[in-house]
């Protein structure tokens, strides 16, 4: 990790090291798609930022700071497009059977936000994460390790299409944590399928983007946006989305404020970021009782998130026809 703070830093995992936070991974490797399920039974306060310009979204609408519900018991990050919203429901089923949810007297009632990203062109357009692959998802979900890289929502991720998609490069999943002296966790997870190129955040080297396997050359993204491309993507065939959680004590305006400061680490890492080709979403929860102030809270999820971002495009495998950071620099 390469946080800078005065207090002593304790670099961690990854997300599940926050109090609350299971993750669940469940993917298609033939297909390459896959889809991601955050688990937090006992509930947390939960706020949302979507910044891209072609989101695919679920209860969002919820987690405004002015709407009634307070608490979310789980999120699902999924591919398959508008399609993979659908994996939410697979979560919503397994939280039930567990007795968890919103107690409205005749039931409960789980609430579960999401969002998804476009991974069609990677595999089979046809196979997408369904509400079955949601519901494994969750019920397979721990604390602990996990693999990152091509699984989970970061299957058929790719990034780097501005020269258009067969000089993309593959994304993924990745996660990151950071612990403090002062017993603050902040986590990140998130699937990495940007239109533009991911550049390390400190030392601006490219790790992923547009790439000319003939010569095997990168290509400039920002340089090939200004001279224009002839590549006609569709709406929101890109997006990258993810969750950002910490063991502290958050209202909705809080976790609403420490979501839009993580959007900065995808522009300190992606290039160009929050195109109206990506539909760019950060989650953000408060699982702890714990006050700690917002703005160390909002840091420290920038932070965790640009590593998180690092780590997926690290861990990815290339996949035919896509090559990936460990194919070309490995």
């Amino acid at each position: 990790m390469y946080f800078k703070n005065d207090q002593e830093v304790m670099s961690v995992g990854n997300i599940t090291d926050v109090a609350e936070i299971k993750v669940g991974n469940i993917e298609d490797t033939e297909a390459l798609t896959g889809c991601t399920a955050i688990v937090i039974e006992k509930g947390a306060t939960c706020g949302v930022d979507v910044r891209g310009s072609a989101p695919g979204t679920r209860e969002t609408d919820l987690l405004d700071p002015v709407k009634t519900v307070d608490v979310v018991h789980g999120i699902c990050l999924a591919g398959g497009s508008a399609f993979g919203l659908d994996a939410a429901s697979g979560v919503m089923e397994y939280l039930e059977e567990e007795n968890i949810g919103l107690d409205v007297e005749v039931a409960k009632v789980p609430i579960v936000p999401a969002a998804v990203l476009f991974d069609l062109p990677m595999g089979n357009a046809h196979v997408r994460p369904d509400k079955q692959m949601g519901y494994e998802a969750a019920k397979q979900s721990y604390k602990g390790a996990f693999a990152f890289g091509n699984y989970g929502a970061g299957c058929g991720a790719a990034v780097g299409k501005l020269a258009g998609f067969e000089h993309s490069m593959k994304g993924g999943l990745g996660s990151a944590s950071v612990e403090l002296d002062n017993g603050l966790v902040v986590g990140a997870i998130v699937a990495v399928n940007a239109l533009g190129e991911i550049r390390h955040p400190e030392t601006k080297e490219v790790l992923a983007g547009a790439y000319n396997q003939q010569t095997g050359q990168m290509m400039n993204s920002l340089e090939l946006l200004q001279e224009g491309t002839e590549h006609d993507f569709l709406s929101g065939a890109n997006t990258t989305i993810g969750v950002v959680a910490a063991n502290s004590k958050l209202t909705k305006a809080e976790a609403q404020k420490v979501a839009q400061v993580t959007q900065n680490a995808f522009a300190k890492t992606i290039y160009p970021a929050h195109t109206t080709q990506d539909g760019d979403t950060v989650f953000a929860v408060g699982t702890g009782n714990a006050t700690y102030h917002v703005d160390l809270v909002s840091y420290l999820a920038q932070q965790t998130m640009e590593q998180a971002i690092i780590e997926a495009i690290k861990a990815a495998e290339a996949v035919p026809c896509t090559p990936s950071y460990k194919s070309v620099y490995q």
